[in-house]
């Protein structure tokens, strides 16, 4: 019997959303002939030129399954197991990753609370200490997301600021870039100066919220740093024996700025749902709307009642505070649409 599938876009999450047309492509495409497994094969190299294209040549760059196995593999690459990650209380390493980094990497995450989904180098400074003292765990690296959990944006000397204090004292800055695409295109910045020229020594490169049928990358913008990273990979699960399928997307979304226009179309469109939800009193957007997320408080009654024709997710239950995301698929239809069912459940 056929799988009733459900044609209505919704506002849950850019995960949710298909395969960009132009990525498929690029995967029927690659789908000719036996190439050679595991990453050596042109497709994969041809890829790997593509970020070079865009962050500079001295990089390394190894693709994954997903964002979780590349935070958790980045995040080892730096450290040992007695090292801690100073995060956001809100950061996906801390919260929606089932204890994996910490699992996987056995070193401490340690949450500094967050400011507007930010944490900042005054923060940092203050929860430095113990360094040497062999009772304590030793700060190794700062992780930051960008855009972050609660969709705003890092201004690139917040970034900078961090970078310094970590280079300063023998730390490593991580990037958790899931959404750095929807960050850089506010920011008005290419890739290249939206992360490593900012002082980022790993980025999590992500594509899967921005298009890709699937697929992170891992980015090392520091020598030496990827050194054992093959075999953290393997180990860690993550090596894709049909590389080129994964490759292909990269290279798709690398070409002729599709990973521009596909967030470009997905902020401008969360920015016109912010516009169309302010119209109704009873909805209160919480903080500003800068890339492709809008969170807002609702009446409590209305959350379930918005549910039952839209799935999404409750973000902060306690204070009624919920979470809707726009993707590169996302049209004015459907804002104006899903704008209107909000307004009619909450006044």
């Amino acid at each position: 019997m056929p799988v009733q599938v459900q044609s209505r876009r919704g506002f849950a999450s850019d995960n949710n959303a298909g395969i960009h047309p132009e990525i498929l492509e690029a995967i029927v495409r690659a789908n000719s002939g036996h190439v050679r497994a595991y990453g050596d094969d042109d497709y994969t190299r041809a890829a790997i030129a593509k970020f070079e294209e865009h962050f500079g040549s001295g990089i390394d760059v190894f693709f994954t399954f997903n964002g979780t196995g590349a935070n958790v593999l980045g995040l080892q690459a730096l450290n040992r197991p007695y090292h801690a990650v100073l995060c956001s209380d809100y950061a996906h390493i801390y919260t929606d990753e089932c204890g994996a980094p910490e699992k996987h990497t056995g070193c401490k995450l340690i949450p500094l609370p967050h400011h507007d989904g930010k944490i900042t180098a005054d923060q940092v400074r203050h929860a430095y200490h113990g360094i040497g003292d062999q009772h304590h765990v030793q700060l190794r690296v700062i992780s930051i997301t960008q855009s972050t959990e609660m969709g705003t944006v890092y201004q690139p000397g917040e970034i900078r600021a961090l970078a310094d204090f970590a280079h300063q004292h023998d730390m490593f800055l991580h990037l958790d870039g899931a959404r750095i695409a929807n960050a850089a295109v506010s920011l008005g910045q290419s890739l290249r100066e939206a992360t490593r020229d900012l002082g980022v020594d790993v980025l999590t490169f992500g594509g899967t919220k921005n298009g890709m049928m699937g697929g992170e990358a891992v980015v090392f913008f520091r020598p030496g740093l990827s050194e054992d990273f093959l075999f953290l990979r393997k180990q860690g699960m993550q090596l894709n024996s049909k590389m080129r399928f994964v490759a292909v997307q990269f290279e798709a979304l690398l070409t002729n700025d599709l990973w521009r226009r596909s967030a470009e179309h997905a902020n401008r469109m969360a920015r016109l749902l912010e516009q169309e939800l302010r119209k109704s009193p009873q909805v209160r957007i919480v903080w500003p709307v800068e890339a492709n997320g809008v969170f807002a408080q609702i009446p409590r009654a209305a959350i379930a009642k918005i549910m039952e024709r839209y799935f999404y997710y409750s973000w902060i239950e306690d204070e009624c505070i919920v979470r809707w995301m726009c993707s590169f698929d996302t049209t004015e239809e459907d804002v104006r649409e899903f704008a209107a069912f909000v307004a009619q459940i909450v006044n």
